[in-house]
């Protein structure tokens, strides 16, 4: 059955009720032109997000202030089943307010989730992978690359993890919903600390990269959580970082109803929001990219394909992925691209 983007409908996943919206499915939006689908099956198929719709009324919530300016002026933005976001009137982030307190965020991920990303682990590495690509980052480089440990933070099921692993890295998982991360160590034998990052007590300098993937929207002290990323971020290692961008074209089209305004998200960055918080926990941007420009059935097939290649080209793509560095370690150098758009690696 054909779905129209931002439709929600309820899905009951392992005896729980989801909200589910429906999202890009994983498209070719990476600057090919192709138009076609990454789908590892081979079949068009509608990519998800969703929320838990049973736990909202018993969750207790607080307010916050904005984590970029500490500014308390809000307006606001747009409101959701189970959540309000508003806009820092200062310097223009959009965040959930008030917030779910963490103790009771943290009951949202159980085996439910698990089995969502089980379900769909094949799609979301693709995806992975292609933005990896996208920053130069593709196998030929990870298998060259000195210093050879890479932590994932949200890990999930721990797919990208596995492959890391056998391209000859050390990997650490980092993953809050312990069903998950039990179904990774137990199936791929990576190792994973079950619980927040800033909880894991990694040392100092521990990890050459570390990857997280639409986690920091998720995060309800993103700038406590990227101080932690830069502490345990190696001098010459990098910061990989993918979410949702609100400032992207889907975004703006379809507001309340884009697939990222679900109350899981407690944050939603933008270009220039996310790298003033990186630039305050002491991370550099080196580079961002972006992509995305319409879902699937929103528009004819060559009308999307365009918008996709203006999308990735001119900036405003549903989602962005930004390669940052420590600012101030010893030793840290930009990465160097290669002639033909590939990083390569320095130091």
């Amino acid at each position: 059955m054909k779905r129209n983007f931002g439709v929600r409908y309820l899905r009951r996943i392992g005896g729980e009720d989801f909200l589910l919206t429906v999202s890009d499915a994983p498209v070719d939006t990476y600057g090919t032109g192709s138009g076609k689908h990454i789908d590892p099956g081979g079949e068009r198929t509608a990519m998800k997000t969703y929320s838990s719709a049973a736990a909202f009324e018993r969750e207790r919530r607080i307010t916050i202030v904005c984590p970029i300016c500490g500014g308390a002026a809000v307006r606001p933005h747009f409101s959701v089943p189970g959540g309000s976001f508003v806009r820092c009137a200062g310097c223009g982030l959009v965040y959930q307010n008030p917030q779910p307190v963490f103790d009771d965020l943290k009951g949202r991920y159980a085996q439910a989730y698990c089995d969502y990303e089980i379900e769909n682990e094949d799609n979301f590495f693709e995806l992975m992978r292609l933005g990896l690509r996208d920053i130069g980052f593709d196998e030929s480089f990870f298998t060259n690359v000195p210093g050879k440990t890479f932590l994932d933070v949200g890990c999930a099921t721990g797919k990208l993890l596995d492959v890391m692993q056998h391209l000859g890295f050390r990997v650490q998982g980092v993953e809050i919903c312990a069903e998950s991360a039990r179904y990774g160590m137990a199936k791929r034998r990576i190792p994973v600390f079950i619980g927040p990052l800033e909880e894991a007590g990694f040392p100092d300098g521990s990890f050459s990269f570390v990857h997280f993937s639409h986690l920091i929207e998720h995060v309800p002290d993103p700038y406590s959580f990227l101080r932690e990323v830069k502490r345990v971020l190696a001098p010459n290692g990098y910061a990989i970082i993918t979410t949702p961008n609100i400032a992207g074209l889907q975004a703006r089209l379809f507001r309340s109803l884009w697939r990222s305004a679900i109350p899981d998200h407690l944050f939603l960055f933008s270009k220039r929001t996310l790298p003033r918080l990186l630039e305050r926990a002491g991370l550099e941007v080196l580079r961002l990219v972006t992509w995305g420009g319409l879902a699937v059935g929103t528009a004819p097939a060559w009308i999307k394909n365009r918008i996709d290649a203006a999308a990735k080209r001119m900036g405003f793509g549903d989602v962005m992925l930004v390669l940052a560095t420590a600012r101030g370690k010893t030793g840290v150098t930009a990465p160097v691209m290669d002639g033909g758009g590939r990083f390569e690696a320095t130091g």
